[in-house]
């Protein structure tokens, strides 16, 4: 069985791995060990040891710091200490007052042992359990009672039924400073959540945004989908940096390390690699920011222009009437000014793709070579104007690939004035992409393909 202060690191690496501070078993024994060298008096000693022990980047030490100080401070019972009432010893519910030592402990203003009391409750209660808000009050509830809760309750029912006015005196402090227990716990329980539940709470917002139709977005949740869309760009990039990385020590060239051995008696002084030449891909955006698909169009740009690691060039495009390029606006500008800035120049205007692939035809199409993966963000439906097909073949021959990325459920593809069925025949992929998660799937896809 673990010691306490065993089972209390326990619990604070627990709170780490919460906290996105990843602990492998081998650091959480290293750790140990070395608290074993340099003891427990020294609070900033034990902190240093316990971050050089289980952070390894910088992000993990601001997020050691954060989890380290609401971990090891403790807030419960700190206010003055509740004098014991004079009468306390001098009424009718003395024996009934000694069968709860919790209710002792109110009387008496002892902070410090009802502090721990508190404590051990939580951990009979498995307070690093709580992972969901809604678990708060259960919580509460469940320590409260593991403190001796029922029995103090019941102690107050029956010193009201004694009916003396000193019983019933006793009955109301005692009710009074339950009360009080009831907000102590109250802030031991949001700690418990703080340390333990903030990074689950957070992934399953985070889930449920990336399930969420990019054209449904509130205004409030744009900042938490701007930091999903980078976080999963980031993973991506680590993901294919890592592969092109190891890819470009290449395989070994026996022929030509034999030949160069030959000096040497055969002995391969020399290891010659055969090189494997890995492009990144050339990736060119192009987005509908008309009304009904502006906000897919947003996060499909900040996801694009957040994997430069292994993107070679990428060009963007954004039209609605006409189309003009956006690529300098997005590296220069702040996202939210970027995309106000393009909105003020084309946004808000009819539809009109065959002028949109008009004008990138004009712009661009010398530059587009079988290197060239071309994604086409919209709805394609062009207000029955014309189409302008000739341009969208050419397209497709001239690049490496084109893959449509459509809001709209492909049921309604076809449907009045939408040429998407038309456009679809050009492409080598065309899907439904409404939500980040189908976005991240069908980028790491092209990724995949080009790596």
């Amino acid at each position: 069985m673990a010691s306490p202060v065993q089972a209390t690191i326990e619990d604070f690496i627990k709170a780490l791995r919460a906290s996105d501070v990843r602990v492998s078993p081998a650091e959480s024994i290293d750790a140990h060990r070395a608290l074993m060298e340099v003891g427990f008096d020294d609070r900033e000693l034990v902190k240093d040891t316990l971050c050089i022990a289980l952070a390894k980047t910088q992000d993990e030490v601001a997020r050691f710091d954060e989890c380290f100080d609401a971990f090891f401070t403790r807030n419960e019972f700190r206010g003055e200490p509740v004098p014991p009432p004079r009468s306390a010893q001098q009424n009718g519910g003395e024996g009934e007052i000694g069968e709860s030592p919790l209710a002792q402990m109110l009387l008496e203003g002892d902070q410090i042992s009802l502090a721990q009391m508190m404590e051990a409750a939580a951990n009979r209660a498995r307070a690093t359990d709580v992972r969901l808000n809604t678990q708060r009050n259960l919580l509460s509830r469940r320590m409260l009672d593991e403190m001796g809760l029922r029995e103090l309750e019941e102690l107050i029912q029956r010193l009201r039924e004694m009916g003396l006015p000193r019983d019933e005196a006793l009955a109301d402090r005692l009710a009074e400073r339950r009360e009080a227990l009831f907000v102590e716990s109250g802030k031991f329980v949001d700690r418990q959540m703080q340390l333990y539940a903030s990074e689950t709470g957070r992934r399953m917002r985070e889930k449920i945004l990336a399930d969420q139709k990019l054209t449904a977005i509130e205004p409030e949740d744009f900042r938490n989908m701007e930091a999903l869309v980078k976080r999963m760009a980031k993973r991506l990039a680590t993901k294919y940096s890592r592969r092109r990385h190891r890819a470009d020590k290449g395989k070994l060239d026996v022929r030509k390390t034999i030949r160069k051995s030959m000096p040497y008696g055969g002995v391969p002084f020399d290891i010659i690699w055969k090189r494997e030449t890995i492009d990144k891909p050339k990736i060119v955006a192009i987005c509908d920011v008309s009304r009904s698909v502006q906000a897919a169009a947003q996060f499909m740009l900040l996801f694009l222009y957040s994997l430069n690691e292994v993107v070679e060039k990428l060009e963007a495009f954004a039209f609605s009437d006409r189309l003009i390029r956006v690529g300098d606006i997005l590296e220069e500008e702040q996202l939210d000014e970027a995309i106000a800035q393009i909105i003020k120049k084309i946004g808000f205007r009819p539809t009109d793709y065959g002028r949109a692939l008009v004008d990138f035809s004009e712009l661009h199409r010398e530059e587009i070579d079988r290197h060239t993966t071309i994604i086409i963000l919209g709805d394609g439906r062009s207000n029955y104007a014309n189409p302008r097909l000739d341009i969208m073949r050419e397209i497709s021959h001239r690049s490496r690939a084109v893959i449509w990325l459509n809001p709209e459920p492909e049921t309604y593809w076809g449907q009045g004035d939408s040429r998407m069925n038309d456009y679809a025949r050009f492409c080598h992929v065309a899907k439904v992409c409404n939500t980040l998660n189908q976005l991240e799937r069908i980028i790491e896809d092209v990724l995949r393909t080009t790596h």
